[in-house]
């Protein structure tokens, strides 16, 4: 009788305990709630989307690694399949970066440019926010 089980294993996959996908579920419940107090307390700035990005992350980790059982996959695939896409990530982040840095650049050697001004949030004379312009 167990070889029919150990068969079966064999050709159907190995099977994983349901209390992991369960517990697993509720943490997902848990960063979702999170999230959403980020809303509620109304954080605003790099704060606010440092919060998003890290629960959204956390989130997609959780259900790429055991939803899609990648956790129980081989390194190789988990490397091939994860890759990439984190290599782009730090690809965009550096080009972000020497963005920045341009920019920095060239405000110190050739002034502040128009467009910038233009689109500023906060006008400092009367402390009221405004979107952009009403033309745009």
């Amino acid at each position: 009788m167990s070889n029919v089980h150990a068969n079966t294993a064999e050709a159907g996959g190995q099977e994983h305990p349901i209390g992991v996908y369960l517990k697993v579920w509720i943490l997902l419940f848990v960063l979702s709630f999170f999230s959403y107090l980020v809303d509620y307390f109304d954080f605003q700035g790099m704060l606010r989307w440092t919060l998003i990005i890290i629960f959204m992350l956390l989130k997609a980790g959780f259900i790429i690694a055991v939803f899609m059982h990648v956790m129980w996959e081989r390194m190789a695939l988990i490397t091939a399949i994860l890759g990439p896409p984190l290599l782009l990530l730090f690809l965009i982040g550096f080009m972000i970066s020497e963005g920045f840095y341009v920019f920095g650049t060239r405000v110190d050697y050739m002034g502040h440019p128009a467009a910038a001004e233009r689109n500023h949030v906060i006008h400092e004379e009367d402390g009221h926010e405004e979107g952009m312009e009403a033309g745009h």
